[in-house]
C-alpha cells in the first residue's frame, strides 16, 4: 500500500496560492475570502487568470491552456506554501492530463476545494499526496459559515478536529477504520474506468452532491455497484445532497440534506453490510466542515456517531 504524504503545516505570512481550474470567478466574489487569509496571517497569491474568463459553451476560468498553466504554477512554485481553489463548476477533467508534479514532490502542498476540484484531489492522491476537501474562496450564495473556513486553517497549521454527528435513521451501524476517499459524487462517477479513479478497495468512501434529478442520483449510485465499489469499499458517508429532485419542485438550496437523495441511497445499499452514516456536514451546504481526502479516519456509528482521524 502506498505511504500517503501529508503537506508540512504552515506558519504564519507563508503564501497560499488562489487559482481558478474550473469555473469562471469575479473579483468582488473573492474579496471576503482573501481577506481572510489576510487575517489569518497568510499572504494570498493570485494566479494571473484567476480572473480570466473564457466562454465555449459554459463560462470558463480562462483557456484549458491558461487554467493548466495556473494549476502548474501553484502546484510547483518553491514559494508556494498551499493552493486553494477559487470556485469549482465544470473544468478540472479538461486539467488532470497535463498536471505536473516535478517540484510538487520535492515541495508538497495542501491542494483545498470541493465540488469540481474532486478531480484534481483524486489525481492527488493517486500520486500519493493528501487534500482537503472543503470550502473553496468563492463564498456560495447559500452562506458559509465561519467555522468552515477556521476548521481549514486548523488542518493548515496542524491540527484536526474529532466530527460528532446527530444520529440519522438511515445509519447503517458499525464501526470501522480506513483511508478516507471521494468528494463530489458526479466527478467520482465520471472517473469510474480511467486511470484517474479512485481506488476504493477498503476504503472508506464520501460523497456529496447538488443539484442532481433524483434518477440522475439513482444512475451515479447504480454505476458505482455495476463497478464494484460497494464490494471494496469498508464504510460509507453521505453529505450534503442539495437541491436534489426536479428543479421546478424544489426551492433553490430548500434541504441541504434531501430526504429522498437518502431514502434512494439506503435502498441501493441495503444489501451491503458496511458501515454508513447520513448528514455529514460537507458539500454544498452553509456548514461545509472539511474532510482530509487520503487520511485515515475511524469511523463510529451507533447510538452515537463520531469521524476521528487516526494519529
Amino acid at each position: 500500500m502506498k505511504k500517503i504524504i501529508f503537506p508540512k503545516s504552515l506558519k504564519k505570512g507563508d503564501k497560499i496560492a488562489i487559482i481558478s481550474p474550473a469555473g469562471a470567478v469575479d473579483a468582488s466574489q473573492l474579496e471576503k475570502g482573501i481577506k481572510m487569509i489576510k487575517n489569518k496571517g497568510f499572504v494570498p497569491v493570485l494566479g494571473e487568470h484567476l480572473y480570466t474568463k473564457f466562454s465555449n459553451g459554459y463560462n470558463y476560468a480562462g483557456t484549458e491552456k491558461e487554467r493548466i498553466k495556473d494549476i502548474n504554477w501553484a502546484l510547483n512554485d518553491k514559494d508556494i506554501s498551499a493552493v486553494w481553489a477559487s470556485r469549482g463548476g465544470y473544468g478540472c477533467q479538461h486539467l488532470i492530463q497535463h498536471l505536473k508534479l516535478d517540484k510538487f514532490k520535492q515541495n508538497p502542498k495542501w491542494y483545498i476545494g470541493y465540488s469540481d476540484n474532486t478531480v484534481i484531489q483524486s489525481y492527488l492522491l493517486k500520486k500519493g499526496f493528501a487534500s482537503i476537501h472543503g470550502q473553496t474562496i468563492k463564498t456560495s450564495s447559500f452562506g458559509v459559515t465561519d467555522e468552515s473556513y477556521d476548521l481549514i486553517f486548523d488542518i493548515l497549521k496542524g491540527k484536526t478536529s474529532e466530527y460528532h454527528l446527530q444520529t440519522n435513521p438511515f445509519n447503517q451501524k458499525g464501526n470501522v477504520k480506513g483511508e478516507l476517499v471521494g468528494g463530489n459524487l458526479a466527478l467520482i462517477y465520471a472517473l469510474l474506468g480511467t486511470k484517474y479513479s479512485f481506488d476504493f478497495k477498503d476504503k472508506i468512501l464520501f460523497i456529496e452532491d447538488i443539484g442532481e434529478n433524483f434518477y440522475a442520483l439513482d444512475r451515479m449510485i447504480m454505476s458505482l455497484e455495476l463497478a464494484g465499489v460497494f464490494t471494496k469499499i469498508s464504510g460509507l458517508i453521505v453529505g450534503g445532497m442539495t437541491n436534489m429532485g426536479d428543479e421546478k419542485e424544489n426551492k433553490q438550496y430548500e434541504n441541504s440534506f434531501d430526504e429522498f437523495a437518502y431514502q434512494l441511497i439506503s435502498e441501493r445499499l441495503s444489501k451491503y453490510q458496511f458501515p454508513v452514516v447520513f448528514g455529514f456536514p460537507n458539500g454544498h451546504i452553509k456548514d461545509n466542515r472539511p474532510l482530509i481526502i487520503g487520511s485515515k479516519v475511524s469511523l463510529k456509528i451507533g447510538k452515537t456517531v463520531s469521524i476521528s482521524y487516526n494519529k
